[in-house]
């Protein structure tokens, strides 16, 4: 698995490519979320080691929301589009039960995103989970 990680202060999506309503709400982690083949017969480690990388970062600025996003763009190793949704959905339910709040983009769609991410280096972290 490989993961782009984002401190945003303003984060937005919307699959109608024309309008992109304005991000309100609290900062939040955005997550770009690469499935990689083998990712699946070691899910549990895999979904683990990349919830520790979330909170993690989450708890450097104590942000408590989180949005996953599948981004097949990180690797030519891509994993089939079902063990993709999958990983992601057991990224999203270990996250709810550690307490954050998760939204997940809708997957396979082709979406307009509006991404604001704060200025220290720390707010921009890639992760590749081996």
């Amino acid at each position: 698995m490989k993961i782009l990680l984002f401190q945003a202060a303003e984060f937005a999506f919307s699959d109608d490519h024309e309008t992109l309503a304005p991000a309100r709400g609290p900062a939040r982690i955005v997550a770009l979320i690469h499935a990689e083949p083998n990712d699946r017969a070691d899910q549990a480690r895999v979904v683990r080691k990349a919830v520790k990388q979330i909170k993690w970062l989450a708890g450097k600025r104590g942000l408590e929301h989180v949005v996953l996003h599948s981004f097949a763009h990180l690797s030519p190793n891509k994993a089939p589009v079902a063990e993709a949704g999958a990983l992601i959905d057991a990224l999203a339910n270990r996250l709810e039960g550690a307490g954050y709040r998760v939204t997940t983009t809708p997957f396979g769609e082709s979406l307009a995103w509006r991404l604001t991410v704060f200025q220290e280096p720390l707010a921009k972290v890639f992760i590749s989970i081996d």
